[in-house]
């Protein structure tokens, strides 16, 4: 099963009272907006999410529980957008923060980016989100305030573990624990693992996310101010489809580009999002799974491949998956001189750890034609891509 049945068949019946509010979804949410209050000039932000949660309680299949969980993610990004904007009207000096040479782990879904990221976490010379701070950004807490927001990141991977225990597995979440970009940016692609909202897809391919990247900016800023200066960790998968975005507003990033085979990386994450979206949709629809993410993926790849030609040599690292997935203690040290960073005894003693499995996690098995997806269209989709793979493993 994809989901704990008994603890999600009692959540649903918990919170299925409120389930009807989504047949008026603008009314649940202007008593969220108001909540969470609003920035002066923010308001196309904030419309952009209204729209957002109309389209997810149109979504096919939601659940009493999906229909919370929709809630809960414009919640907090209104609440935590609000946040920010207020921090920076009061301390200016903020935007001055330099986000100098960020590192941003890119590549498809399940090629090792997780693993790259943790590596490169390794280094006190180097500064990555923790899940705690992404799902609340904020200046540096009282300890009681702080004891309270990581708390609360807590209960969320609590709550993953308990509904989808097999998620862990796939990606296991700490709070405490370096996590991605995509917790901050306000409309990356999460929506979709949990939920199908087409309205939304059409929307977010004609998107401009400049100005996403410019908060996604001012959201590190926030976490820097009045800390120890140190060159950002990033990471996201998402972030391949807006490469050009990205490198707009951090000019002096470097990219490292993860890569592994799309037809084992496709058929791997679509085995994360079936047993995330179990949670929200009931049944989910596998083939829809497929075809959905098939075109999503092979959509960010011809993206970021375009926007690849335009990267300086100097700014792109090429990760091959054997680096990391199957040779760490000499992908390591490349990875780190690949980057301008120092590889040391101490972190070298740290690697077993950002490499290991999480204790008590399970092997992850999938199989791409679950997914009404066969090798054949997943090479197809990603032609281009192979025959960069090709140079890259020859390098």
């Amino acid at each position: 099963m994809s989901s704990s049945p008994l603890a999600l068949a009692l959540a649903n019946l918990l919170v299925r009272p409120a389930f009807g509010s989504r047949r008026d979804p603008g009314r649940v949410f202007d008593r969220i907006a108001v909540a969470a209050g609003e920035a002066p000039g923010d308001r196309q932000f904030v419309e952009d999410f209204r729209s957002l949660l109309g389209w997810w309680a149109r979504a096919d299949r939601l659940t009493p529980v999906g229909w919370q969980s929709a809630q809960v993610h414009v919640r907090r990004h209104l609440t935590n957008r609000a946040r920010v904007r207020r921090l920076i009207a009061e301390r200016p000096e903020i935007e001055r923060e330099p986000i100098e040479r960020p590192v941003f782990v890119v590549g498809l879904p399940r090629t090792a980016t997780t693993v790259t990221h943790a590596v490169l976490s390794l280094s006190d010379e180097h500064r990555s989100p923790l899940l705690w701070e992404l799902l609340a950004p904020d200046l540096e807490l009282a300890p009681r305030q702080r004891r309270k927001a990581i708390t609360a990141g807590r209960r969320m991977v609590q709550g993953t573990d308990l509904f989808a225990p097999r998620f862990r597995d796939i990606h296991a979440m700490a709070a405490e624990g370096p996590e991605e970009c995509t917790f901050a940016l306000p409309h990356a692609l999460m929506p979709f693992s949990q939920a199908r909202i087409p309205e939304y897809r059409d929307w977010h391919c004609e998107r401009d996310f400049v100005p996403d990247y410019r908060y996604l900016k001012q959201v590190y800023q926030v976490l820097q101010y009045g800390r120890p200066r140190r060159r950002w960790m990033l990471k996201s998968p998402m972030h391949l489809e807006n490469l050009d975005a990205l490198l707009s507003v951090f000019p002096d990033a470097t990219i490292v580009w993860c890569h592994r085979d799309p037809v084992t990386a496709v058929a791997s994450f679509c085995s994360l999002i079936e047993h995330g979206m179990a949670v929200s949709t009931r049944p989910p629809d596998l083939a829809g799974i497929g075809a959905a993410w098939l075109d999503l993926l092979s959509r960010a790849m011809t993206r970021g491949l375009a926007a690849r030609a335009g990267i300086p040599a100097e700014q792109l690292v090429d990760v091959p998956y054997s680096w990391l997935g199957s040779d760490p203690e000499s992908g390591a040290p490349k990875l780190y001189a690949a980057v301008g960073a120092r590889w040391t005894e101490s972190r070298a003693a740290r690697l077993p750890g950002a490499v290991a499995r999480p204790k008590g996690t399970r092997r992850h098995t999938y199989d791409l034609a679950r997914y009404d997806l066969t090798r054949a269209e997943v090479e197809s989709a990603f032609a281009d891509y192979n025959a960069l793979r090709a140079e890259v493993d020859r390098a």
